[in-house]
């Protein structure tokens, strides 16, 4: 069975609107054994020059045994990834850029002489939701262009996003409107998956 790797940055748990359009999407996928990352419990800290440095002597030697290494590997071997995070500061949440600070290693997800990507994952998946009315394109919204180069800097195929946006600023039932026409999106989204694989 095919692996897909779900990062799952929804700090808020059940509370989180982006948790909703997550669950609405792995309800519908099939064919798929889901390994969930919690990134709020994930203990890992941006990298300084020590961390760099140590990474750097290894990844020269092509010693990737050490466990800083683990999660550059998780990453690579997985056949989709899967990303829910919300909009934070026109981008992604600090520790989701800090997760791919750890994943970036050349030798695992990508040729240190060439800069190929090396991940094996099909597609990259990115569920969102926005407070402002800002709509995917705009470029006050970062996160989707980073996860978008990301994507083509690991080799990684094809990259989809579904998002619902404006859910502080309009009326609680509008709101909820919005929200549920991106969970079925993520639906149909999921159930296409299934078909195409």
């Amino acid at each position: 069975m095919k692996k897909v790797l779900f990062i799952d940055g929804c700090f808020r748990k059940e509370q989180s609107r982006t948790a909703r359009l997550s669950r609405a999407f792995f309800s519908a996928l099939k064919g798929y054994e889901a390994e969930r990352i919690d990134l709020d419990a994930l203990p890992i800290s941006p990298l300084g020059r020590k961390e760099m440095e140590e990474r750097n002597v290894l990844t020269a030697a092509e010693e990737y045994g050490h466990t800083m290494f683990d999660i550059a590997k998780q990453f690579a071997a997985s056949d989709m990834v899967v990303i829910a995070a919300p909009f934070w500061d026109m981008g992604i949440p600090a520790k989701l850029k800090t997760y791919f600070e750890h994943v970036s290693v050349s030798g695992i997800a990508f040729d240190g002489e060439t800069c190929e990507g090396k991940c094996r994952a099909e597609r990259m998946i990115f569920l969102t939701t926005r407070g402002l009315e800002i709509e995917e394109g705009s470029e006050q919204e970062q996160a989707t262009p980073y996860l978008k180069a990301l994507c083509r800097f690991f080799g990684i195929g094809e990259f989809m996003s579904v998002s619902a946006f404006g859910l502080d600023v309009i009326p609680p039932e509008k709101c909820e409107s919005r929200l549920r026409r991106a969970e079925e999106e993520a639906i149909s989204l999921a159930k296409s998956l299934e078909a195409n694989e």
